[in-house]
């Protein structure tokens, strides 16, 4: 090896399944191997010198398709000596050593309360040429505390607590991450402000179950005074979180979205089932009614929210009339979008050995008639929109058509994703289109001219365009790095005179 390869430093890539918390969590690992010297290799690069999977254990085949990865890397890590591969996330919690078993080229394994050990693992299962696997019950570090490499210069998201105390008999994610762990009031803020000064617009506030949050300091109202306090940062536009549970949601967040003007008017919040049956079978301890009279309230304060949830069609027991009063609340609810699910069964949750299990073309015949009922919903919901102005927040890879439509992409205040064309930049005379001018992070004013079940189109010239520092950044190729936020106090404002007692999450 040269002089000048030995002095190089280790590139890496970051491979992501799952959902937001993963994605996160990617972002702390990356942040991770940053601070340790690590550069981040090109998206083409096929021979990066360390490849991390962040894996899913909730989606269907999550094990097939992370094994069928690490088989097609066998290959490449024979050419490439010095190669390691690590595997972290939900899966690596729940599959431990089994996934050294059946892969042994892994060189590290890695679960979701010790993510901040990857570096050292990377060392140690480099200099002992044998695989590391290192699984924690329990958090070791909160991961407020680990340097973060943030993906967007005008969105980011911040965890307000990890783990979950539910106990849904078709999820398994309170094994996997633990009991709920709620993050301090004053850390939050603290990495919402750091965000913001970095040019960020728009946060996310992210937990297994936003609306239990402050359990673990005994503030049950907790959630929505940290709503409004977001309310008084300057500079930052738009918050958003996600997600709630209908038996933790309370009038006083309601009351809180509607009058902290950042905060945006949509809401994700999961439905599973409209059968009372049904939701008792999976543990969800609210009922249909229960569920349609938060969104009533909702709408009541907020008539423009636009309202988002999840559904899972074909649970064990599931009936025809069950599934029929599915479609029932769907059609009330008037949801804006859907993410929808066949039920598949998960090993280690109670659901997996019910009886009822449904046969495959029984499951797929209820989730077709779901989609062709949310897609009509959404569909007439979004052509009240034709006409409107609505703001959208340029962002990146939204529009896969866009390059060959001309346009650009973006979420409007409600979440709803808007592709709008870019205009005629007449102030130079130019040919082609704004989009030179219009940077990722940049807000536009636009008005809707078609609607889609999907998404929305707006294909007249701009009527505003406002350039703003996360443009700049964009711009610029940067984006937000943030160190670890040191943990803050059990309340929301300026901190006391005496620190509190260490409890909970302070105590790490």
């Amino acid at each position: 090896m040269t002089t000048a390869a030995a002095s190089s430093p280790r590139t890496y890539q970051v491979r992501t399944y799952g959902c937001q918390m993963n994605v996160h969590d990617s972002e702390r690992i990356s942040g991770l191997l940053e601070q340790a010297g690590y550069v981040r290799a090109a998206e083409a690069d096929d021979n990066p010198d360390v490849v991390v999977f962040n894996t899913c254990a909730v989606r269907e085949n999550a094990d097939n398709r992370l094994y069928g990865n690490l088989g097609h890397l066998r290959p490449v890590k024979a050419r490439h000596p010095g190669m390691q591969i690590a595997v972290g996330g939900c899966l690596a919690q729940k599959d431990r050593g089994e996934i050294v078993r059946k892969a042994p080229w892994v060189d590290v394994v890695f679960g979701t309360h010790n993510i901040g050990s990857l570096p050292v693992l990377l060392d140690r299962a480099r200099h002992n040429a044998a695989a590391e696997v290192e699984i924690l019950e329990s958090l070791d570090v909160f991961p407020s505390t680990l340097p973060t490499r943030r993906e967007s210069t005008y969105a980011g998201w911040v965890s307000i607590s990890v783990g979950c105390n539910n106990t849904c008999t078709f999820c398994i994610v309170p094994s996997l991450r633990g009991k709920e762990k709620d993050r301090r009031p004053g850390d939050i803020l603290s990495e919402v402000r750091a965000l913001v000064d970095e040019g960020v617009l728009e946060v996310t506030l992210l937990g297994q179950n936003v609306n239990s949050y402050g359990v673990e300091f005994g503030d049950r109202l907790a959630f929505g005074k940290l709503l409004r306090a977001c309310g008084d940062i300057e500079g930052l536009e738009r918050v958003r979180f996600t997600s709630p549970h209908p038996k933790d949601f309370t009038d006083d967040v309601i009351a809180a979205m509607a009058e902290t003007p950042n905060v945006c008017h949509s809401l994700h919040m999961p439905l599973q089932s409209g059968s009372d049956d049904v939701l008792r079978a999976m543990r969800r301890s609210y009922r249909a009614d229960r569920y349609l009279g938060i969104i009533e309230k909702v709408r009541a304060a907020m008539p423009d929210a636009a309202i988002t949830t999840d559904i899972i069609v074909g649970f064990p027991g599931e009936t025809d009339a069950d599934f029929e009063r599915t479609l029932d609340v769907v059609r009330e609810a008037r949801f804006s979008s859907a993410f929808t699910f066949q039920y598949s069964k998960r090993p280690g949750t109670p659901a997996a050995t019910m009886d009822g299990q449904l046969p495959k073309q029984v499951v797929q015949e209820r989730y077709e008639r779901l989609i062709a009922c949310v897609e009509e919903i959404t569909w007439a919901e979004n052509k009240k929109l034709l006409g409107e102005t609505v703001e959208v927040l340029v962002a990146v890879g939204e529009g896969r058509k866009d390059e060959r439509t001309g346009r650009m992409s973006g979420r409007a205040r409600d979440g709803r994703l808007v592709h709008f064309a870019t205009g005629a930049n007449g102030q130079h005379g130019e040919a082609g289109s704004r989009a030179g001018r219009i940077r990722p992070g940049d807000i536009v004013h636009t008005a809707i001219t078609y609607a889609a079940p999907h998404h929305l189109n707006a294909d007249g010239e701009p009527l505003s365009h406002r350039r703003t520092r996360a443009g700049d950044a964009a711009e610029a190729g940067r984006a937000p790095r943030t160190p670890g936020v040191l943990l803050g106090l059990p309340t929301i404002g300026a901190p006391a005179a005496t620190p509190a007692p260490t409890t909970g999450c302070a105590a790490h």
